[in-house]
Parts: C-alpha cells; sequence; structure tokens
C-alpha cells in the first residue's frame, strides 16, 4: 500500500458479457486492492462471464441487468446505488454502458461518490457534446491503460491531460515466469515439436486470420514447427474451418480457454500477437514477456509499451501475413536470437510490469479523486 493511504471503499462496474483482458485486469486490481486491506465490490451483467469468476475468487459482486443501455438496467442501477450511496469512496467504471448508467444515477441521486473511468482500449471517443460531458464532467477522473492512449485522448479529443492518468495493467510475477518446457509439455500433452503460442480472445481483430495466413508462408520457410491457439470466443468455429480448408490440422492446436497460461507459454519458443485494433497494453504480451518468451506484434493501441522492437521483441506492421512471417521465420531459424531476445524481455518485464506498480498507481487516482481533486 502506498504510505499514508487509508482503507478505501472501491466500486467497480462492468457491463462487457464477455472475456478478455479488460475482465482479467478487473479481477487482478480487486484481488491486489482487497490484500491491501481495501473493501471492493463489483456490479456486473447477470450474464456476464466475469461474474463467475469474481464469485471464484470469493470477491463480492452482484449481478443487475446491466449489459445495455436501457431502462430497466437504469433503474436497477439506481435503485442499488440509492441503497449503497454511503458505502464507498469512488465508483471505477470499465465499459461504455455503466460508464453512461452510473453518470445518468448520479445525475437523479444526491451524495453518490466521484467515478473514475477506466478505458483499456485504443478506440477513438467521439467528440459529441454528450460524450464530452461524459468524460469531462460526468468523470472526476480518467484511467487509461497505456500512455499512447491517453495522448490519442488529448491530440485527437483536447481531454485535459492533468485529469487522465495511464496505468498499466500488471501481472502477477510470482506466477508468470518461466517454467520447466519438457515438464510443461507432459503435462499438457503438447508434442515435443517447437511451438509458437498465441493468447487471446477469438475476436477478428486480434490478428488469428493473419496469422494463419503468414503460416502458410512459414510452412517451407520454417518447417517442423506448430502453432498453439490459447483462448476461445465468437471466431473459433471459423477459424477451426479455416485451419482444416488450408490443411493445417497438423500444425496448429486450438486449446480453448486454460487457466494455467503460463504452463502454455512454457510450451513455446515465441509469442504472437498480430492485432490490428483497439488494443491497450495487451496482458497476454506483458505475460509472454514475464515467461521468458520473445514476441512478434504489431504497433496497435499502446503494444510498444509492452514489445520493444528489436531489444524484447519484433514488431511489424498490421494486416500484412508476409511481415509477420518474416519475423517469424527469424527467429524461428534463430534459436540464439530467440534466447536474447527472451532474456530480454523477462529482465524488462520484472521491472516494469508488476502488479505492485499498477496498484500504488490505482491507490493514488482513487485517493486523489476521494479528496475532490481532479
Amino acid at each position: 500500500m502506498v504510505d499514508g493511504v487509508k482503507p478505501l471503499s472501491i466500486l467497480h462496474t462492468e457491463s462487457s458479457i464477455g472475456w478478455g483482458g479488460q475482465e482479467l485486469r478487473i479481477l487482478t486490481e480487486m484481488e491486489g486492492m482487497a490484500c491491501r486491506g481495501h473493501r471492493v465490490q463489483l456490479l456486473t451483467a447477470d450474464s456476464a462471464d466475469i461474474l463467475p469468476a469474481a464469485r471464484a475468487r470469493g470477491l463480492a459482486v452482484t449481478g443487475l441487468p446491466i449489459e445495455a443501455k436501457k431502462l430497466a438496467g437504469l433503474l436497477a442501477l439506481r435503485a442499488w446505488l440509492a441503497s449503497h450511496r454511503d458505502a464507498f469512496d469512488v465508483i471505477n467504471t470499465h465499459s461504455s454502458t455503466d460508464a453512461w448508467l452510473v453518470a445518468l444515477a448520479r445525475v437523479t441521486l444526491r451524495g453518490l461518490p466521484p467515478v473514475v473511468r477506466t478505458r483499456h482500449v485504443s478506440t477513438p471517443v467521439n467528440n459529441s457534446a454528450a460524450t464530452r460531458w461524459l468524460y469531462q464532467r460526468a468523470t472526476a477522473h480518467l484511467v487509461v491503460t497505456g500512455e499512447a492512449l491517453a495522448a490519442q485522448l488529448v491530440r485527437d479529443n483536447r481531454y485535459d491531460p492533468a485529469r487522465i492518468t495511464s496505468v498499466r495493467t500488471g501481472i502477477d510475477l510470482g506466477r508468470f515466469r518461466p517454467l520447466d518446457q519438457q515438464q510443461a509439455r507432459a503435462r499438457l500433452a503438447v508434442d515435443p515439436r517447437p511451438a509458437v503460442a498465441i493468447v487471446a480472445t477469438l475476436r477478428d481483430w486480434k490478428g488469428h486470420d493473419d496469422l494463419l495466413d503468414a503460416w502458410l508462408l512459414l510452412r517451407s520457410r520454417a518447417p517442423g514447427w506448430q502453432l498453439l491457439v490459447i483462448g476461445d470466443g465468437p471466431r473459433r468455429a471459423h477459424l477451426e474451418g479455416r485451419v482444416a480448408d488450408l490443411g493445417l490440422d497438423r500444425d496448429v492446436r486450438f486449446t480453448g480457454n486454460q487457466d494455467d497460461v503460463p504452463s502454455w507459454f512454457a510450451c513455446a519458443e515465441i509469442a504472437v500477437l498480430p492485432s490490428y485494433g483497439d488494443e491497450g497494453v495487451p496482458q497476454s504480451l506483458m505475460q509472454a514477456a514475464a515467461c521468458g518468451l520473445p514476441a512478434v506484434a504489431t504497433p496497435i493501441g499502446a503494444i510498444t509499451e509492452a514489445v520493444r522492437d528489436g531489444e524484447t521483441g519484433l514488431l511489424v506492421p498490421p494486416r500484412d501475413p508476409p511481415a509477420l512471417a518474416a519475423a517469424l521465420a527469424r527467429l524461428m531459424s534463430d534459436e540464439l536470437l530467440r534466447k536474447r531476445i527472451g532474456a530480454a524481455a523477462h529482465a524488462y518485464a520484472q521491472e516494469n510490469f508488476g502488479a505492485d506498480r499498477m496498484l500504488d498507481a490505482m491507490e493514488r487516482v482513487f485517493v486523489q479523486v476521494r479528496r475532490g481533486e481532479r
């Protein structure tokens, strides 16, 4: 805990029903704050994947019908807040829908705590009067997950930089660390071929299709490798169909969602994330670095804060399978280069990606807002 910080009561809201890095960030932050003696509570949609995940971690969570901007959700949220108006020091919203519902509830209720809005992605924010009110009046402070996202809001939306703080997501460096590859492969039934791993929700903009196109080019340039696709999502059936159509069944393994990500990274020599949109600082790239893997990625959103080109990984243009294949082939064909970049990635992760840095920064934001500062 930051010196002098008294215990806080923090209410998080999340309307998204899906699962990905944003949800993991919320849970990691809540667990860390609880361990520091703060009181934490989550309000989320009844059907959200984060609801059972929070319960499994022993976190206080309540389901409400807030997955859409509808009157029923607003009324349910307003009623809950009205009955808990003195229970919290700050409300931390995370998605557009819950941010709007909380803002509208605060307009009609007196005595609610100030709001911190966390933006996890680089999606452009429109400049309508209503959106400016949400971000500049209804929200006391704005947290983003990378410096590039803060610069984007200052440049494109002319938001006050003094009201924006970049807080990179932190990871558990005790959990994400290099593990014995032979033991991990035996435990997870991964064959002994060298492997490239992608850990990401199966959404279109994560670049899985580009990766499969690149893999076709790699079959002759770097034969004998396998691709581990770790994660699940709405594009799984499409991607499995493409793998079958392209004749890549022997090379590509879909694992679905996995809790033991460090062991899956231990099965691989290289991590990859060819994303082309809406990124903050992806946790999977930070996790891969902490596990000692070199990465190939794209300079989208704030990815350059996770991968230092030529030092901890290689960056390639988005939507460019030949460039992606060339970067992967460079690492596949050079074991010494892989080990050098992987060691640099691990050292960089140890210095920059720990969860305590995130928790310290969020504590400072919450205390600042509780004191009435912007």
